[in-house]
Formats: structure tokens, sequence, C-alpha cells
């Protein structure tokens, strides 16, 4: 069965800033994917468990959808095991 694509992700391109730091909140093992701005924090949900990095994998293509880029130019930077995660956006090229 396909995974239901992502619709009404907020439009966040205004973050694919080379060297951006993207701090975010996750809630993994969610009923559906989707971002929700709430005043300055990003929170996103995603359904994949949190086991084996299959979460933070999943936060990353979410995130990218977003922000309009590819999910190789976001590297997660802090969180790898909380739900606090920060991530940076590399300027395409540019090795991570």
């Amino acid at each position: 069965m396909a995974r239901p694509k992502l619709r009404d992700l907020p439009d966040l391109t205004h973050l694919a800033v080379p060297g951006a730091r993207v701090a975010v909140r996750v809630t993994p093992k969610a009923r559906q994917d989707g971002v929700r701005v709430d005043g300055a924090d990003l929170k996103i949900t995603v359904t994949a468990p949190p086991e084996d990095g299959k979460a933070n994998a999943a936060v990353r293509a979410v995130l990218a959808r977003a922000m309009g880029v590819a999910p190789s130019h976001l590297e997660l930077v802090q969180g790898q095991t909380t739900r606090d995660k920060v991530f940076v956006y590399l300027r395409p090229g540019r090795p991570a």
C-alpha cells in the first residue's frame, strides 16, 4: 500500500538559506505526517516509529518537502534521540 501524499504543508521556503538552522519538535507514531507552525515553533508529526533512525528520516523528508529542497540538503546536527531536533540546510553541492 502506498503512503498517502502530503497535503496542506505550510510554505517554509524562506528557511532554505544556506547555513540556516531549523529547530523542530517531533511527534513520532502519529496518525499522519504533517507540519504545523505554532507561533515561532515548528512542529512535525510523522507516522514512522522512533527506532533505527526511521523517524529521523521521515522528519527530514517532510521538512524538506515543506522547504522545497532535497532531503539530502538537510543535516541533523542535534537531537538524534530526542523529540527536539535541529537541522541545518546545506547549500546544494556542498559536502556534508
